[in-house]
């Protein structure tokens, strides 16, 4: 059984008599839909829909655990307690900071289902704990066939909207349910289908540049790469403007390097073009 070692995480608790509602009404998650022993994506927005705080979320008892970054953790505890105010709730940093995830068929039954993995047919299971597992090499590698991207090499907090990085199709948003902070904003590009900017899975011949690295294609920038795994990455790409050099044979180049775009195939999203949208 693979497994890797994540000691750049770190877990908040959210317990008391409000703590469902009180993340109900503030996050992206369906809180009150969230099944026990799994661990869904969600974000704290700006009011603008952007992605300020990402974590996963799963139920523990009566309360709640966000599994967040490290370098997030006490931004999100300052935030949360802002939206606190007389809600029965109290919020507290969690020991010992990382986590050990493991993957494969005979993953380990006792830790927390990764839900964004099942959505793309992988079975990955998470448990609190850094412990003396492998580096995440093997564990990048993963994300990047499966196109799970992740804050900080993937996207820039406050730079991301939720479809940009396939929440709305993992489960990180819920669109049933009532006002969060951000909502109207992402709903409004739900119905309107207005989202331009997706993850997609960067493939070239030979190993691809470092993250960070522009992808280019007839000298205009549609993305950036972000995990890198040998000569696969991911990137969040506008994808339309991708799919024109896809359907004009334009290349698309990572610096010096030729490279195929692909987006996810559990998303069932296409590569719009112009012909495509007019019709």
């Amino acid at each position: 059984m693979p497994a890797a070692s994540l000691p750049d995480r770190a877990l908040i608790q959210v317990t008391g008599a409000d703590a469902e509602h009180f993340l109900h009404n503030l996050v992206t998650t369906d809180i009150a839909a969230l099944p026990a022993g799994e661990a869904w994506p969600g974000a704290l927005l700006t009011p603008q829909g952007k992605i300020l705080f990402d974590f996963l979320v799963w139920r523990d008892g009566d309360g709640f655990v966000l599994d967040t970054t490290a370098g997030q953790r006490e931004a999100l505890i300052k935030r949360l307690s802002m939206y606190k105010l007389r809600a029965a709730v109290e919020i507290v940093a969690l020991e010992p900071e990382g986590v050990t995830v493991a993957w494969g068929e005979d993953a380990g039954e006792a830790g927390l289902v990764d839900h964004r993995f099942t959505v793309a047919g992988v079975r990955v299971t998470r448990k609190p704990g850094a412990g003396q597992a492998e580096v995440p090499q093997g564990y990048d590698a993963l994300r990047v066939l499966a196109g799970i991207a992740e804050s900080g090499p993937d996207f820039a907090l406050q730079d991301a909207f939720p479809h940009d990085v396939l929440f709305d199709l993992m489960g990180g948003v819920s669109f049933r349910k009532g006002c969060y902070v951000g909502q109207e904003v992402v709903s409004r590009m739900q119905h309107r289908g207005t989202a331009r900017r997706r993850v997609v899975v960067v493939t070239a011949d030979a190993a691809l540049p470092a993250t960070g690295t522009e992808l280019l294609t007839g000298g205009k920038p549609i993305g950036t790469l972000g995990t890198v795994a040998g000569n696969r990455g991911l990137a969040i790409v506008r994808i339309d403007r991708a799919g024109e050099a896809i359907a004009s044979v334009t290349p698309i180049l990572a610096g010096e390097t030729a490279v195929t775009l692909s987006l996810p195939s559990w998303t069932g999203l296409a590569f719009p073009t112009s012909a495509a949208e007019e019709g």
